[in-house]
């Protein structure tokens, strides 16, 4: 039967390195096993198939009791075939008999990571070591990789307003699908970006935006100026509440997306919360 290129013969001298060692750096499979049991050599070839199918994402070490069963007792095998999984240096699962295919597909399926959640975990570290470029190129790719996945992009365009590119960061959130730019994670992250925005490139004051307050755009500027300069959090929630009355599809719903996100900052319990959602649920009925 051809192998795996993936899969290799364990000894009493590679055990260390190739299965302890290895586990450090992704998920290492240990077949006990025999010649003389039959439910041995029918779990083989299944495990080989799947080594071969995942490409390197596990290695599958073959362990011949036989040979080698001082070893296999002083790792708790007392029946063949035992399959026990590693990951750094520790025995994570332990799987008895001939199991399925499917069984160990669901197995490796939960223990191997994604090649996007891979590179998503990266670009979190990379960004804890403030590497921000090797941080940003990772997290895109994730993006990229999983389209889906609204916490990628959540966390690409924090990193990026951290990184001082606050324009780059709402551009990112906006030219999201809609479906999720929808998400609660998205729209409430991009309702405080675009009030904190709005009122960092602010030139005006309240008492002039508030003489121009029939436009969408001034009279979104003037709650970020309540909320930001201010510190005004009635008269904001009061401007948006207006805003979201009068023209609730100003920038795809945004004067919505910022009461919501400023309701949860406040809690449920608070009063402005208990008023406004008020009003806005009396609105939507």
């Amino acid at each position: 039967m051809p192998l795996s290129p993936y899969t290799f013969d364990a000894t009493a001298e590679n055990f260390q390195r190739l299965v302890l060692e290895n586990s450090h750096r992704g998920l290492v499979l240990v077949h006990f096993w025999t010649p003389k049991a039959g439910p041995c050599m029918i779990l083989m070839p299944r495990l080989v198939k799947l080594a071969t199918e995942y490409g390197g994402k596990f290695l599958l070490v073959m362990l011949n009791t036989d040979e080698l069963g001082a070893l296999a007792r002083r790792l708790g095998v007392t029946s063949v075939p035992t399959v026990k999984f590693f990951r750094r240096g520790e025995v994570v699962e332990t799987v008895h008999g001939a199991e399925s295919e499917n069984h160990f597909r669901q197995l490796l399926d939960r223990f191997i990571l994604r090649d996007s959640a891979n590179l998503y975990a990266q670009g979190l570290a990379a960004w804890q070591r403030s590497q921000t470029e090797d941080a940003r190129r990772m997290l895109a790719a994730a993006a990229v990789d999983e389209p889906g996945n609204p916490v990628i992009p959540r966390d690409l365009a924090k990193l990026l307003w951290s990184d001082g590119e606050h324009e780059q960061a709402l551009h990112l959130l906006e030219s999201l699908p809609a479906e999720l730019r929808t998400h609660p994670e998205i729209s409430s992250l991009y309702a405080h970006f675009a009030l904190a925005s709005a009122a960092e490139n602010e030139q005006s004051d309240t008492e002039a935006l508030a003489a121009d307050a029939d436009n969408a755009e001034t009279r979104f500027r003037l709650a970020a100026l309540q909320l930001v300069r201010d510190d005004d959090m009635a008269s904001a929630l009061d401007t948006l509440d207006k805003l979201d009355a009068d023209h609730p599809q100003y920038r795809n719903g945004l004067p919505r997306q910022a009461l919501l996100a400023l309701f949860e900052l406040l809690g449920p319990e608070h009063a402005l919360t208990r008023e406004y959602r008020g009003r806005l649920s009396r609105r939507l009925s």
